[in-house]
């Protein structure tokens, strides 16, 4: 069993099929009993993708609906959810001051690093599709995991 801290990039291959899904799955599969960690800010995000894919035409609105409903239900009792506070706030000023990150992307990173040092039993692997996120969650010493990536 170990933990995972998802940052949307990562979450979405749960739900839509697309480069990565694959992988997601397999270590979403119960026999491996893995708890995920994601950020409050999570939800607005997911949310943002699949109507992004709507409105480009991939999937329907009714199929989006589902998906929300189904997220919200392991929102609520599958995912870690961590609230977004202060020191998480701070903690990204931080990052985006050393790496050249997104507003949002900086968040994420700094919620998997606020949840290792307020977690230190169980160290998160952050798991995301983005490189330049990665790079920069290695360098701030994270185990990291793409999903996209051969394995």
């Amino acid at each position: 069993m170990a933990l995972y801290y998802l940052d949307t990039s990562a979450l979405v291959k749960l739900y839509i099929r697309e480069t990565g899904t694959e992988r997601m799955l397999r270590l979403a599969h119960p026999e491996f009993n893995h708890r995920f960690a994601v950020l409050a800010i999570s939800q607005v995000e997911f949310r943002s993708a699949l109507r992004r894919r709507q409105r480009a035409g991939d999937i329907d609105q009714g199929t989006v609906a589902g998906l929300i409903q189904r997220f919200t239900q392991h929102l609520e009792a599958t995912f870690l959810r961590q609230s977004l506070g202060e020191a998480i706030l701070e903690l990204a000023c931080g990052l985006i001051d050393r790496h050249p990150l997104r507003a949002y992307d900086a968040v994420q990173l700094a919620g998997c690093l606020f949840l290792k040092a307020n977690v230190p039993a169980e160290q998160p692997t952050f798991v995301c599709a983005d490189l330049q996120l990665l790079e920069a969650a290695e360098a701030e010493g994270l185990a990291i995991l793409n999903p996209e990536s051969q394995a």
